[in-house]
């Protein structure tokens, strides 16, 4: 894969591949219960597997498993994975500017293979965008080391949890770790009162939105945490002004 081949011999790659490590064993479960779920819900071994390999998002296959299952029509089940992933577009519009430079193929593949975690800790060790050839250089080679390692993790495990579906009882509930691991990086990112009040607000949306249909809460929480930091950040800039 070129977006690999091209960046694994600059340091930051071996870099990002290991803090996608950190978290791996957690993405790793979460990914084998996924594949166990879309063999329970009735699915073909070949389209578990396709969905395993192709879809790179484990929130809205897990939104949408259960939908297969029911028969809902098809309207509904896109609707429902495309709510579950509208997150992504306020991480698109925030990685826009590390990734302009590159070729349009080089930014749809880069899009498709950062996920959740790869952008956090992407975000984390590049929090400025720009810089020179070689700052660039570096972004890019992180980013590959991270996603690569992320890919490999989720999707792997996917496939070895559609093999094994018969062998895995899904009361193993090994999708929490998934969770886990996304909680300890969310702690290791609440580094001001900010971006503490931000995860708490989002959290107690998302907690009072949950009935909402098609995993709506997950938009409700990010809309209220946005809303709310640029509402502080507003009025932290006037009254350095009054000053």
């Amino acid at each position: 894969m070129f977006f690999l081949r091209r960046n694994y011999q600059h340091p930051e790659f071996r870099i990002g591949a290991l803090d996608a490590l950190a978290v791996a064993p957690g993405l790793a479960a979460w990914g084998l219960m996924t594949g166990v779920a879309m063999m329970k819900s009735g699915m073909s071994t070949f389209e578990a597997l396709l969905m395993g390999c192709i879809v790179f998002a484990g929130s809205s296959q897990l939104a949408a498993i259960p939908l297969l299952s029911a028969g809902a029509p098809m309207w509904v089940i896109l609707a429902t994975g495309f709510c579950v992933n509208l997150r992504f577009v306020v991480f698109s519009a925030h990685m826009r500017p590390y990734v302009m430079h590159l070729p349009l193929w080089q930014r749809l593949v880069t899009g498709y293979v950062t996920a959740d975690l790869s952008y956090v800790m992407f975000t984390k060790r590049f929090p400025h965008h720009g810089g020179d050839a070689a700052d660039l250089r570096a972004q890019q080679a992180y980013l590959a080391g991270n996603c690569g390692v992320n890919w490999v993790a989720w999707v792997g495990c996917s496939v070895l949890g559609v093999v094994l579906a018969n062998f895995i009882p899904t009361n193993w509930g090994l999708g929490f770790a998934g969770i886990l691991a996304l909680l300890g990086i969310l702690c290791s990112l609440a580094s001001s009162q900010l971006r503490v009040v931000s995860a708490g607000v989002a959290g107690a949306a998302a907690v009072a939105a949950f009935a909402l249909p098609f995993k709506l809460n997950i938009l409700v929480a990010i809309a209220a945490a946005v809303a709310l930091c640029l509402m502080l950040e507003q009025t932290a800039v006037a009254n350095r002004d009054k000053v």
